[in-house]
C-alpha cells in the first residue's frame, strides 16, 4: 500500500505550505477528533489565482477548468489536514465531508461535475479514507473571483 506522499509523486503533485487566511477567520479548527477546513480557493502552488480559474463556470471559465480549480482547492484543503495533523497518513481517519462552492452563472447544470475534480482527488490520495459525503451548490460570486472554493471535514486521530 502507496503513501499519501507517495500518491501525491505519482500525480506530480506536492502540497503548497497551507495558506494563511485573508479574513478575520483561521484556516482549520480542531475540536475533539474532527478537524474543519475553512473554504480553500483555487490557489496555484505559486500563491496565485490563474487566469484560467477566475471567474463563472458557463461563461469565462470551461468545465475542464472548473475542474483542474477544483483538484486545485482538494490540493489546498490536504495542505490545510497536513498543519493540522503533521501527516497525512498517521493522523487522517477519514474525510467526513467536502463541501464545494462552484461559482456559476444561474443556467449551469454541470456543478457536480465540476466538484468531481474535488472528491476525485481525495479518493486518490487518501485512498477509502478518502470518500466523503459531499454538498455542492453553485454561487453568484467567490472571493478573488474564484471558480471554485472547498471546504472540508475529516476525522483525525
Amino acid at each position: 500500500m502507496s503513501t499519501a506522499k507517495e500518491r501525491l509523486e505519482a500525480l506530480g503533485l506536492t502540497l503548497p505550505k497551507a495558506a494563511a487566511p485573508v479574513a478575520n477567520y483561521v484556516p482549520f479548527v480542531r475540536t475533539g477528533n474532527l478537524v474543519v477546513i475553512s473554504g480553500q480557493i483555487c490557489f496555484s502552488a505559486d500563491g496565485k489565482l490563474d487566469p484560467a480559474h477566475l471567474g463563472k463556470l458557463g461563461a469565462e471559465v470551461s468545465v475542464e477548468n472548473g475542474i483542474a480549480a477544483a483538484r486545485l482547492c482538494a490540493i489546498n484543503v490536504l495542505a490545510q489536514v497536513q498543519a493540522a495533523v503533521g501527516d497525512l497518513d498517521h493522523g487522517v481517519v477519514q474525510c467526513v465531508r467536502l463541501g464545494g462552492f462552484i461559482n456559476a452563472v444561474p443556467s449551469f447544470a454541470g456543478l457536480a461535475g465540476i466538484m468531481n475534480g474535488a472528491s476525485d482527488l481525495m479518493v486518490e490520495i487518501l485512498g477509502d479514507r478518502g470518500r466523503h459525503a459531499r454538498a455542492t451548490v453553485g454561487v453568484a460570486e467567490l472571493p478573488l473571483d474564484a471558480a471554485v472554493e472547498v471546504e472540508a471535514m475529516f476525522e483525525v486521530k
